[in-house]
């Protein structure tokens, strides 16, 4: 039996909107370094930059029948994340299903499988970031679930969780972390802000970051060269 969930809870409207143009690398760094997707999940196209709720769906191998289905559970906002059960690079999404996607107010495609049809995606300004770009296609013949957590590219994600995607890969922040979250992304914003400051004045990261005594303790010795002796 597979199951089809409807109506996920999501973030709050204001949380997602506080997502939006965030960075994944400092998102990842100011939820203590965890979340990310695995190296492999790469845009088809740059720049791209997305920030939405999860929503999940399960295909078999060399099938992308359950993407329609969770289409119909998409709303404007979303972004919809896509785990084959078993390893495979096979095209599941192409750009009729990106059309439908973007009718619906969707903001982007998260695959661990491929993808075809890129230039015409890229025309279309939908963003994809996938394990490969492969034009074999799919039939529909197995079902599988939707809106169930699924472990896509090494990230445990949950319908609802928030999905920041960027050229620099993809991050995955629990639902209930991500007001805490977004808050010490601004945090941090603010504070690499006020360094970047400092390092256009000339200031050295030695400094900014008090290294000099650290470096010391762990044997750094600073010697003229020919006096290495």
């Amino acid at each position: 039996m597979a199951v089809c969930i409807t109506d996920i809870a999501r973030p709050s409207a204001e949380t997602v909107a506080k997502f939006q143009g965030a960075e994944v690398a400092t998102v990842h760094e100011s939820q203590g370094r965890k979340g990310l997707l695995a190296e492999y999940m790469r845009p088809i196209y740059k720049p791209a930059k997305i920030a939405g709720p999860a929503v999940t769906c399960e295909v078999a191998p060399g099938d992308n029948w359950m993407i329609h289905v969770a289409v119909e559970q998409c709303q404007p906002g979303d972004v919809l994340v896509v785990k084959p059960t078993s390893p495979s690079v096979d095209g599941f999404f192409g750009d009729l299903l990106a059309t439908s996607l973007k009718a619906r107010g969707v903001l982007g495609l998260i695959i661990e499988g491929g993808v075809r049809d890129t230039a015409t995606l890229t025309s279309m300004n939908f963003p994809v970031w996938s394990k490969a770009i492969f034009a074999q296609g799919c039939v529909k013949e197995t079902i599988a679930n939707v809106n169930v957590p699924v472990t896509c590219a090494g990230a445990y994600i949950r319908p609802g969780d928030m999905i920041i995607a960027d050229e620099d890969g993809v991050v995955v922040v629990q639902r209930e972390d991500a007001e805490s979250v977004i808050t010490k992304v601004e945090q941090r914003i603010a504070n690499e802000e006020s360094k970047r400051v400092r390092f256009e004045n000339g200031e050295l990261g030695l400094d900014i970051y008090n290294m000099r005594e650290r470096l010391a303790q762990k044997g750094l010795v600073y010697v003229k060269q020919g006096e290495e002796g």
